[in-house]
Formats: structure tokens, sequence, C-alpha cells
């Protein structure tokens, strides 16, 4: 199989990497750094989680309802999107979700209640996929409309789980605690009520802006500072820097020039650890603690791949501002002495659950476990955040599984008439591109808004980008516009430049193609 259309496509000689070889160095960072958290008297992730778990139920359903299928346990399963999302699944897959049902309903009867739907009667009509039909692509994540993302997640939290089981681990769910985080402020307020705070003066914020403009301090000064994130500033300065910042970023009045390099390092992971929510979310966090106990590295990456397709947008977006800025302070290790172990080790106790000084053997396995993710999500982030190939095919199918007519005998009459006059419109709009391999490109800010262009194997995203700005005049006053893929059996696609059209084409013969600006 061609490498555009495999699920991972990283150089073979780091993937085979012993995860031990590094494990080997001195964890001192690490436990300094834990030892400055403790310093400062705040509270770790794990004060957020109420002492006891789920019991079965609860989580077998907090399960079902985040891979969308909380309808399994309802009793209110039709044709709607669970069970175009069910049609979807290998069987593999299918298999996973089962033993889900099953051990959610065999607990409810074991408490006397009302049990629940039984789960043949899901399974029993529904046709299982073998197999996913691969598409060549390369999707990244701002690419999808938000509504294909939200299936992406779907289908990740149940390849994971499935995953997961194949090698043995189990996947646990922490209950988060029951209180009232802050709505106003900078630190320990939750990342989307920073976001909403933010976009009422910076509409489209995706990363909230004091997180920004530490990651920007640092890099202005300290990238090239020896032991930058490592040594830490003065415990009270950096109180006190906090203090202005609560009461003066908003009102623009915080100046930035009293603040040095090693006191932006520490609000920055201060930041971090004071999230009323971990970054890595309540939810998923065992489950990155679970990838730890995967031998394989590939298979590692595979997790955690899958694992960021399930992060929350906010969680997700700053995750990635942080690795982007980890990734420039490596590159600098001739100047700063930060190797990437260095500051995987430094960072890892600011995202997971750390366990103290004291450590037994097996939590300094542990710490060194985590040390070594933070170490695979800075090397592979740019794999990380581009969407597998084989969930944008899965996408693909729901979204064809999903536009099965209801079986509302009048709602099938409208949606026919709806049909028969689109056909008709686009028959009489586009009577020149009947011919196989043609296209219409719509470009709204163009003078030639529309072309018709022949497709052949060579034929690329870049080429019909090009074509439009020579028919036009290219001009730096027009904002830079992609390809689109819209419609057909994708919400929308914003294609990479070098993607191959007819590969596209033949998987969604039906979509519209645009030619615009991306929002991000």
């Amino acid at each position: 199989m061609s490498s555009r259309g495999a699920r991972l496509s990283s150089p073979s000689s780091l993937l085979e990497r012993p995860a031990s070889q590094d494990s080997q160095d001195s964890m001192e960072d690490y436990w300094s750094e834990v030892k400055n958290i403790e310093e400062d008297g705040e509270r770790a992730h794990e004060d957020l989680l109420e002492r006891g778990s789920m019991d079965e139920a609860e989580l077998e359903e907090a399960w079902l309802q985040e891979a969308g299928l909380s309808t399994l346990v309802s009793g209110e399963l039709g044709e709607g999107p669970a069970e175009a999302l069910l049609s979807t699944l290998t069987r593999s897959q299918a298999a996973m979700v089962k033993k889900r049902v099953d051990n959610y309903t065999l607990t409810m009867r074991k408490r006397n209640k009302q049990p629940a739907r039984h789960v043949q009667d899901v399974f029993s009509t529904l046709f299982l996929l073998n197999d996913y039909g691969l598409v060549f692509c390369l999707t990244h994540i701002q690419d999808l409309s938000c509504e294909d993302m939200k299936k992406i997640g779907y289908i990740s939290l149940i390849e994971l789980t499935t995953f997961y089981d194949c090698l043995g681990i189990e996947l646990k769910r922490n209950r988060a605690a029951r209180s009232k985080a802050r709505e106003s402020g900078i630190f320990g307020v939750p990342l989307t009520t920073l976001l909403e705070n933010d976009q009422k003066k910076f509409p489209g914020s995706k990363v909230p802006l004091v997180f920004r403009k530490l990651l920007s301090k640092l890099e202005q000064t300290g990238l090239q500072t020896e032991g930058i994130l490592r040594v830490p500033g003065s415990a009270s300065r950096v109180k006190h820097l906090r203090q202005e910042l609560e009461q003066k970023f908003y009102e623009e009045r915080f100046d930035w020039e009293q603040v040095r390099h090693n006191d932006a390092a520490g609000l920055l992971k201060m930041f971090i650890r004071e999230l009323p929510y971990p970054l890595l979310t309540l939810q998923h966090l065992p489950a990155f603690a679970a990838a730890q106990s995967v031998s394989s590295p590939r298979h590692q990456i595979q997790a955690l791949h899958l694992l960021i397709m399930l992060l929350p947008e906010p969680n997700r977006d700053t995750l990635k501002a942080l690795l982007e800025f980890l990734r420039k302070v490596v590159a600098y290790e001739e100047k700063n002495r930060m190797s990437l172990w260095n500051v995987s080790m430094i960072v890892a106790p600011n995202l997971f659950t750390y366990r103290g000084k004291n450590a037994k053997q097996e939590e300094m396995q542990g710490a060194a476990g985590a040390a070594h993710l933070v170490r695979l999500l800075i090397t592979y982030q740019e794999l990380l955040w581009t969407v597998p190939c084989f969930l944008i095919s899965h996408v693909r199918k729901l979204n064809e599984a999903s536009k099965k007519p209801p079986s509302s005998e009048k709602t099938k009459r409208k949606l026919l008439l709806m049909r028969k006059r689109n056909a008709e419109k686009t028959e009489r709009s586009e009577l020149t591109d009947l011919r196989e391999g043609v296209i219409r490109v719509h470009a709204p800010l163009h003078a030639k808004i529309s072309m018709a262009i022949q497709l052949d194997n060579e034929t690329k995203a870049k080429d019909v980008m090009a074509r439009f700005d020579y028919e036009n005049g290219s001009t730096s006053q027009r904002p830079v516009q992609y390809l689109f893929e819209v419609g057909g059996n994708i919400g929308e696609r914003c294609l990479d430049p070098e993607t191959h059209l007819l590969d596209v084409y033949h998987v969604n013969p039906h979509c519209e193609w645009l030619l615009k600006p991306t929002t991000t």
C-alpha cells in the first residue's frame, strides 16, 4: 500500500527505538519538578477525583454516551445517528460495543432495575463491515467540520477501546468531583470559560490568550537560556506576578517587561497544573496513562493518535500550542542544554498525576513511562494532529448510512421531492460537467467565480488553486484560498495542496468543490 494510504507513516528507525532506552537516564529532573510542585502547595489533579470509582453500570453508560451510542441503553434506538454508526462498525468494533452493552445490562439486572434493551435486538439486523475502505489523503484536524470531528470522536473511542482490549489493557475512567469552577480570572478557570471570555475581545481565539502570551514571552527571551523550564523562578516573584495577571491582564495593564524567562516558565506550568480539569481531561487521563503499559512504541503512538482525536477542541488546541513550543525548546538544545528527554521529564508531572518524590521502584517506572509519552507527543505531533485515513473513510460511510430515508411516509415524499428538484437544478447548472472526471469548482471571491476542470491522475489541489490565480490575476490583497470538498459523504474538508483530486472524486462523486480561505 502507498505510504499516503497507510494509517501510520513515521520513520521506522525511530518507532522501533526501545522505550526503556531513555529511561535509563537520570530521573532527577522529573523528581525535582515534583518537589517544586509540592513546595508550591498546589493540589494535584487527583484531588479533583471523588473517592471511589464509578460502578460498572455508570462506567458503561458513560462510555456509550461518549461513543454516541447512548440510545442503546435508553431503549430509544431507531433510524437515527446511533443506528447509522453501528452499521459502519467493523466486526471487532461491534463485538466491543456488544460487550459494553452486555456488561451494562447484566449490572442493571443485578441491581433489580429495569433491564436495558437486549443487545441481540440491536445487532441482529445490522450489516457489519469487514474492513475499512482506506482513502489516500492527508487531513489535518482543523481541516474537518466540527460535525465530522464529533463523529471522528465517536469512532476513535470505539477503536481505542477495541485496540486496548486486544492488547489486554482495561480502559478505565475517572469520576469528576462535583465542584463549581471559577468563571472569571486567569488561573483555575476551565479552558472553555477562558476561551468564551477571550472570544468576546478576539473572536476565533482557539487557545487562551494568557497561555499564548506566556509562550510568546518564553520564545522571545528564553529559548537560548540554559536550563529553561528546569530552573524555577523566585517563588515569591511568581506568586506576585500571578496576582497581577489576575487583576490586570484583561485590562491590558499588565507589564510583560517585568517577567523574566524563568518566571514565565513557572507561570506556564502553574497555569497547566491549576486547570480545574486536566489538560488531558479527567475522563481520558487514565487512557493516556495506560498507554505506558503498551510495549511497542508503534502501538503507543497509535493509542496516542486516537486519544488526540478524542480530546475536546480547546484541550487539543492548547496541547498543540504547548507541544509546538516544546519542540522549539528542544531545537535550541546546544544553547539551553535541554534535551528532548530533559524537557519530557519536566513537563510530564505537570500533565500526569504524580505520586510523590519518595516513590517505590514501580512508581519510578511509571514516572519514566509518563516522560516517555510526553517525548512521543513532542516528537510525533505532526502525525498526531493528522486524522488517520481509516477514520476519514469511516466518517464517509457513517454519513452515507445517515442518509437512509426515514420511516415516515410523509417525510419520505418530501425528501424525494427535494432530491428531484436538486437533481433538476444540478442538471441545468452543470450540463457541461457530465463527462467522467470533470468537476466544477466555485470560487466566490474571484472575478471568475466558476470553472470546469478535467481531472487526471496527476491533478492536485494546488494545481486548481494556481489555475484560478492565473485566470484571475494573483493579488496580495486577496487572502490565501484553499480547495474544499463540501457535502456528499463528508461535511466539509479543506484539502491539502498535495491531495490528488481524482482520488477524492472517486470516493465522493457528489461533493461540491469550493475555493475559499480557511477559518483557522
